[in-house]
């Protein structure tokens, strides 16, 4: 069974940057696509980033794109979630999850989902 372990969450302040880690373990990831989403308080778990396991074809959600990169290290099974310029609406605890098939950007796509790390950006 996949699982995933979400790592790197923080407090930081406006403008900061951070980096989100997912390790993944518990199969082959071959024609797995991972991605990740991000759920503030109060709001709808929405789509951040996906990437395609065989060969790191990145995707990022249009508003984000610029300021976020989704990456991953095949051998060690770990998908990446780097973030720039951060503001404050970028609050949220930060999920990673994981399907069969390519990228997709909704939630009921993906099979498997970590716990979650919180992200806080203070202003």
């Amino acid at each position: 069974q996949v699982q995933l372990v979400e790592s790197g969450g923080g407090m930081v302040e406006t403008g900061d940057s951070l980096k989100l880690s997912c390790a993944a373990s518990g199969g082959t990831f071959t024609s797995y696509s991972m991605g990740w989403f991000r759920q503030a308080p109060g709001k709808e778990r929405e789509f951040v980033a996906a990437i395609l396991w065989d060969d790191g074809s990145p995707a990022v959600a249009h508003s984000l794109k610029g300021r976020f990169t989704i990456s991953r290290d095949d051998v060690k099974n770990t998908m990446y979630l780097q973030m720039s310029s951060l503001k404050p609406e970028d609050t949220a605890v930060y999920y990673c999850a994981a399907r069969r098939g390519l990228p997709r950007s909704t939630v009921h796509d993906y099979e498997n989902w970590g716990q979650g790390t919180q992200v806080t950006v203070s202003s």
